[in-house]
C-alpha cells in the first residue's frame, strides 16, 4: 500500500495524472498539471475517536490529531493520500475544488488525489458515503492567500527548536566555562506572512540554552555583530555582581566584550539583554535560560525541552501581513500584539511540536522573558508530576501541580510522566492568550490506556 501511495505521488508530481479541480467553462487552466505547483502533501487514515468516524493525521504537524485543519498557501497543489484505516468504505471530497478521491473498502488500503488550491478561504473536506459525514467526517482545508516560498526565503525561521539543548553534565568537579554569545539583529518570520525586527542571542528566540553546574566558573564573551543598529550586553540572573554581568558586557556593534562570574546557587534563571531601554531588548527577542546544575545533577528523564514565553508589542494589530516594527507606545502601557512561545506563532505547534512516547518521562525549563506579564503555565490534559517552584532546586519538588505562576524574569522546571496518547495543549492559562498567538503541542505516540480514559461510560465492554 505504501509502494502504490509513493508510485501515485511520483505520477502526480511528474505530470502524468491530472490534477482534480473546479474547471469552470472557458477555464484556461482546465488542462494544466499538478507538476508547475508546488506541492503540499497530507497524509490522512480513517479510524474511531471519542466514538466518532473520523480522519486521523499522519505525519507532520498533523500527526495523530482528529480531523485535522489542513493549511496551506494559494496557488500550491493540495495532495492527499487517503488510507483506510478500520475496514469500512470511505472516500473523501472537496465540493469547492470539485476534488474527490477514490474509495477504500480494505484495512490499509489506501488512494491519491491533489487539486490545485487557486482560492483562498476555508473549505470543508468530508466523505461522502451515505451517513459518514454525519457520523464525524468532516474537517476544514485553510487557503491562505499569498505563496508559502515567497515568505520563507525572504524572513528567516528564528524559532528555537525545543529539542536543542545540551545533555545533562555527568559527574565532574568544577571547571571553567567558556560561553561565546553573538548578538544579532535580523527581520524574521512573526506569522505567515508577516515579518519582525527581532534582537536576538545567536539569531534565535529564545536565545541558546546554557548548561554549567554549580561552582563552575563560567566565562562569558558576547560579541556585537558588525551590522548591528545599537549596543547589546548580557545581563544573568545565575550571576551575582553588577548588573548579571550587564555593567561589563555592554558592547558596540562589531567589538567584544568578556566577564566572568561564579556559578553559586543552582537553579534554572534567566538571562537577556540589559541595555537602556532595557524592555525593548528583551521584546524583541533577547532572552535565554542558563541551568545551574547541582552537585549531583537533576533526576534522569527520558526527554528535556526548552520553552519561553514572551511578548511582541507590534505597530499594527495582530495577524496583520507585512513587516512589522516595534510600537514603543504599546511596549511602556503593556499592551502587547502578539503572545508567544519561542519567538513566532506556531512554533510549537506548526513548527516544532514537542513529541515524546507513551510511559517516557519528560521534563520543560520554562522561562518568561516577557517583558511584562505572567504566565500561567499549564498543559491541557496532563498534570505535572513534580515542580520546581520558581525553579529552586535547593528544596524537594512539589508534586501533583496543575497549573504553574511564572513571573517574567522567572523560570520553572516541571516533571511529567506520560500514560496515555493523545495530542496535549501548552497554554498559559490566561486563555484569551492563545488567540494572540500563544500555544504548543505535545504529541504523544504509543499505545492506548483505557484504564487512565476512554470514551464513554465506566465499565464498557
Amino acid at each position: 500500500m505504501v509502494l502504490v501511495l509513493r508510485l501515485v505521488a511520483l505520477l502526480v508530481l511528474a505530470g502524468f495524472v491530472p490534477e482534480a479541480r473546479a474547471q469552470g467553462p472557458g477555464d484556461p487552466s482546465a488542462s494544466s498539471r499538478v507538476a508547475v505547483h508546488p506541492t503540499t502533501v497530507f497524509t490522512l487514515r480513517s479510524g474511531i475517536a471519542q466514538g466518532r468516524m473520523v480522519y486521523i493525521g499522519v505525519g507532520g504537524d498533523i500527526e495523530g490529531r482528529v480531523n485535522p485543519e489542513l493549511m496551506v498557501h494559494e496557488g500550491e497543489t493540495v495532495q492527499i493520500n487517503l488510507i483506510n484505516g478500520e475496514g469500512a468504505e470511505h472516500d473523501m471530497v472537496v465540493d469547492q475544488y470539485g476534488a474527490r478521491s477514490e474509495r477504500v473498502v480494505r484495512p490499509g488500503a489506501g488512494t491519491t488525489f491533489a487539486f490545485v488550491a487557486d482560492r483562498t478561504g476555508e473549505f470543508v473536506y468530508f466523505c461522502s458515503v451515505a451517513g459518514h459525514r454525519e457520523a464525524g467526517m468532516e474537517g476544514r482545508i485553510r487557503v491562505m492567500p499569498g505563496g508559502r516560498a515567497a515568505m520563507q526565503s525572504s524572513a528567516p525561521d528564528i524559532v528555537r527548536d525545543p529539542t536543542n539543548l545540551p545533555p545533562p553534565i555527568r559527574a565532574r568537579p568544577p571547571q571553567t566555562v567558556r560561553i561565546d554569545l553573538e548578538t544579532v539583529e535580523l527581520r524574521g518570520r512573526l506569522a505567515d506572512r508577516t515579518t519582525y525586527s527581532y534582537w536576538t542571542f545567536d539569531r534565535t528566540v529564545p536565545g541558546p540554552f546554557l548548561r554549567v553546574r554549580v561552582g563552575d566558573t563560567v566565562e562569558v564573551r558576547l560579541k556585537n555583530a558588525t551590522d548591528s543598529a545599537t549596543l547589546h550586553s548580557v545581563d544573568f540572573h545565575a550571576a551575582t555582581g553588577p548588573g548579571g554581568g550587564a555593567e561589563f558586557t555592554q558592547t558596540e556593534p562589531g567589538k567584544e566584550s568578556t566577564v566572568t562570574f561564579k556559578a553559586l546557587i543552582p537553579g534554572l534563571y534567566v538571562y537577556h539583554c540589559a541595555t537602556p531601554m532595557v524592555a525593548h531588548h528583551i521584546t524583541n527577542g533577547m532572552y535565554g535560560l542558563i541551568l545551574v546544575e547541582p552537585e549531583g545533577g537533576l533526576p534522569q528523564v527520558d526527554r528535556e525541552f526548552y520553552v519561553m514565553q514572551g511578548e511582541i508589542y507590534s505597530t499594527r494589530p495582530f495577524g496583520t501581513q507585512g513587516d512589522q516594527e516595534m510600537d514603543y507606545e504599546k511596549l511602556v502601557s503593556e499592551r502587547p500584539e502578539y503572545f508567544l512561545f519561542n519567538g513566532s506563532v506556531g512554533a510549537l505547534t506548526r513548527s516544532h511540536p514537542l513529541r515524546a512516547r507513551v510511559g517516557e518521562t519528560i521534563r520543560i525549563f520554562f522561562g518568561v522573558g516577557g517583558p511584562n506579564f505572567t504566565s500561567s503555565f499549564h498543559v491541557i490534559g496532563e498534570i505535572f508530576d513534580r515542580v520546581y517552584r520558581d525553579a529552586s532546586l535547593g528544596v524537594p519538588p512539589a508534586t501533583g501541580v496543575q497549573t504553574v505562576s511564572v513571573p517574567p524574569g522567572g523560570a520553572t522546571i516541571v516533571e511529567m510522566k506520560l500514560d496515555r496518547p493523545g495530542h496535549y495543549t501548552l497554554v498559559d492559562h490566561a486563555l484569551s492568550r492563545a488567540e494572540r498567538g500563544l500555544a504548543g503541542h505535545l504529541i504523544v505516540e504509543g499505545p492506548d490506556n483505557d484504564e487512565v480514559m476512554h470514551p464513554g461510560p465506566a465499565g464498557r465492554p
